[in-house]
């Protein structure tokens, strides 16, 4: 039996299909290539290009390959984008997730996993965030994600088809052995921009506000290193192999970083002042987002390896290093 990564040729995805490979997991990944890189899928997955909202080639993966699990990622993750196309966001993230479940309910699947986010919660509720927060998402990117995580629990409670919910903070960093990372020139990711910064690559990094409610003006965030994350799912596959019943995760480290101080870790890394150009707000952001990941460590036994800010940083620096002379 075989396991689906959908956006498996991505950032996030492609991660977490190396770390199933890594342990012996038969693998197999569906892509369109729209944003991810073929380059980036480990060697001894399938690898399968196409539409994740193309029921016949989603059931016919499913059967040639065993499949019995599916973890979804394929979709659009730009705020600011989402608020300027909701209708695209909405096409992308919910209309074809929405193929992608009925195609495997009829296939006989029953264990899925979903890439959520933490911008689903109230920008006002109390931080840290827990699970059970008031969910009010202020961006239609949000509000994509959380369409589909209310589709999930309305489906499990039809069918057999247990899933995981994991509400991501602000994932960064890359492999440790250089396998993968943030590939896109245009990615809005901060440490990623940051490195492109430190690499002499971007002329300035960007600071979108300065006047948010927090200690120096500009927004907080959690940052949480993508081979943490992509421990998470395993943990989460593990769980739901194992029978566990359907639940829903935040991802985070349960500290908050302000964007000044990302852009002194990164002065620190590379030993020089960052340039920066302070700007309005984006629309969509919050003004603060710091998980609570009790529940993810009680129940899952989650325990991450890689909570530090500068080793986050010289990992997303080093890939870009690599990425930029490939």
């Amino acid at each position: 039996m075989s396991v689906l990564v959908t956006g498996g040729a991505g950032y996030i995805g492609s991660h977490v299909a190396h770390a199933l490979l890594d342990r012996g997991d038969a693998v197999a990944v569906l892509d369109n290539l729209s944003t991810g890189n073929r380059a980036y899928v480990g060697e001894d997955a399938v690898f399968v290009e196409g539409d994740i909202a193309d029921a016949a080639l989603v059931k016919q993966v499913v059967a040639r390959h065993g499949v019995e699990s599916v973890l979804h990622f394929a979709g659009s993750i730009v705020v600011p984008d989402s608020v300027a196309d909701p209708l695209g966001y909405y096409e992308n993230n919910v209309v074809r997730t929405r193929a992608l479940i009925q195609a495997l309910v009829e296939a006989e699947v029953k264990q899925f996993i979903f890439s959520s986010t933490a911008t689903v919660y109230a920008a006002d509720a109390p931080q840290p965030l827990a699970e059970a927060e008031v969910k009010a998402p202020i961006s239609p990117y949000a509000r994509s994600k959380l369409m589909t995580e209310w589709m999930l629990e309305d489906v499990s409670r039809a069918h057999d088809f247990r899933h995981m919910v994991l509400r991501y903070f602000n994932v960064a960093g890359a492999d440790p052995a250089g396998r993968t990372g943030q590939s896109s020139p245009k990615a809005t990711h901060l440490i990623k921009r940051a490195a492109q910064v430190a690499l002499g690559r971007v002329p300035h990094l960007d600071i979108f506000g300065t006047d948010y409610p927090t200690a120096d003006g500009t927004g907080v965030r959690d940052y949480i290193h993508v081979t943490d994350l992509a421990a998470a799912h395993l943990l989460a596959l593990d769980a739901l192999r194992a029978g566990a019943p359907s639940a829903t995760y935040n991802c985070g480290y349960g500290r908050g970083l302000s964007v000044r101080d990302v852009v002194s870790g990164v002065e620190r890394v590379i030993g020089r002042r960052l340039p920066v150009l302070e700007s309005a707000r984006r629309p969509g952001d919050p003004p603060t987002l710091i998980s609570d990941p009790r529940r993810i460590k009680a129940e899952l036994g989650w325990m991450p390896v890689h909570d530090d800010l500068d080793g986050i940083i010289r990992s997303a620096i080093a890939w870009e290093r690599r990425f930029n002379s490939a």
